[in-house]
């Protein structure tokens, strides 16, 4: 890698790029994200930001412009397991992370480098686990950082989209244990059990549907075990009105033995349209002469986590295709993640006047 940017080519696209491919060519799997965090302070350190890796280990860069309002630009730092080769080809950069989301991360730290016409303070995070369960890296920031006027989430939606809102998440295990028989005895055997439990799960939700938000979604992440002792994973993805906690209850008592556990849960989320950071976003997608979406997406990201107890404009943004999230293939179009500098740079600029002016 060839090191630290150099501060006199900060707005160029070779120095946007470069930024990129050595984050991508760090491994950074969740609970692994330190090399990149320490990476990220120097990065940011030598395009202007006041950086430091906080007792979480989020990477955290702030450019103080003076007095206005104060936007956090929040990204994750972790990526699944799996490192790829990191490749250029057809303008597209191949790599882990290079669309969940360290591209998303890097064009927020590229454009809160470059965005002079802000006025006020821009924090730029990248966040720790955000790929587990633990959502560890989100959950310090909300606790333990100042809270910002604004927060965009540094997720792939494409440089001309804003996601709106996300599905929630039930993390469920369920562990069982049974006296050792023989395979023809009647008696219940741990393995039948556990798959009973994803029976069942099914049962009570009813009709699921990854692919609509009003819907339900339910995976079976992991089964193992045999007739003594099992073990399942269950992953259920919420819309809004859905009630967690009379579901785990129902869940429970269809259970014969054995115990259900919630391994984590994140209520869903959806934001206000009106808000200022959707108007920012928008406004900076139509100044780059492209049409703006809005989007409701089935996963979750770290804006679930801030938006329980933030209660502050919000709206996930950033370059990438999340259907390449976690894949072989995972890439990012270049063109993509230049545009989407130029637009949130905009959007910083706008926030400021529509933040002044609230």
């Amino acid at each position: 890698m060839s090191g630290r940017l150099a501060a006199n080519e900060r707005l160029s696209k070779e120095t946007a790029i470069r930024l990129l491919r050595e984050m991508l060519e760090i491994p950074s799997p969740s609970g692994g994200e330190g090399k990149l965090a320490a990476y990220l302070k120097g990065a940011m350190t030598d395009l202007g930001f006041e950086a430091w890796t906080d007792d979480a280990g989020n990477a955290v860069g702030v450019i103080d412009r003076g007095p206005g309002p104060q936007v956090m630009l929040l990204g994750h730092l972790d990526t699944v397991p799996d490192q790829l080769p990191v490749r250029e080809a057809n303008e597209r950069l191949y790599g882990r992370g290079a669309s969940d989301a360290q591209g998303p991360l890097a064009a927020m730290i590229c454009a809160a480098a470059g965005a002079s016409g802000f006025g006020g303070r821009v924090c730029v995070i990248g966040a720790v686990e955000e790929e587990v369960p633990s959502a560890r890296g989100a959950i310090a920031v909300r606790d333990t950082h100042q809270r910002p006027d604004a927060c965009i989430i540094g997720e792939p939606s494409g440089s001309r989209s804003v996601v709106i809102g996300y599905k929630g998440k039930l993390d469920l295990r369920y562990t069982v244990e049974c006296p050792s028989v023989h395979t023809t005895s009647p008696d219940p055997k741990a393995s039948e059990l556990a798959a009973g439990c994803w029976a069942a799960l099914n049962e009570i939700l009813g009709r699921t549907d990854h692919t609509v938000f009003k819907l339900p979604g339910a995976t079976l992440e992991s089964i193992s075990g045999d007739t003594v002792r099992a073990e399942a994973t269950m992953g259920v993805r919420t819309p809004p009105g859905f009630d967690a906690d009379a579901f785990v209850a129902e869940l429970r008592e269809r259970l014969p033995q054995g115990t259900l556990s919630v391994a984590a849960s994140r209520k869903p989320c959806v934001a206000d349209r009106r808000n200022p950071v959707i108007q920012a976003l928008t406004a900076g997608i139509r100044r780059q002469s492209a049409t703006p979406s809005l989007v409701l997406k089935t996963a979750t990201s770290d804006m679930n986590t801030l938006a329980e107890v933030w209660d502050i404009p919000m709206a996930s943004y950033g370059p990438g295709d999340s259907k390449l999230d976690h894949t072989s293939d995972e890439s990012i179009d270049l063109d993509d993640y230049l545009l989407s500098i130029a637009v949130l740079s905009d959007a910083l600029t706008e926030l400021t006047v529509l933040l002044s002016g609230s």
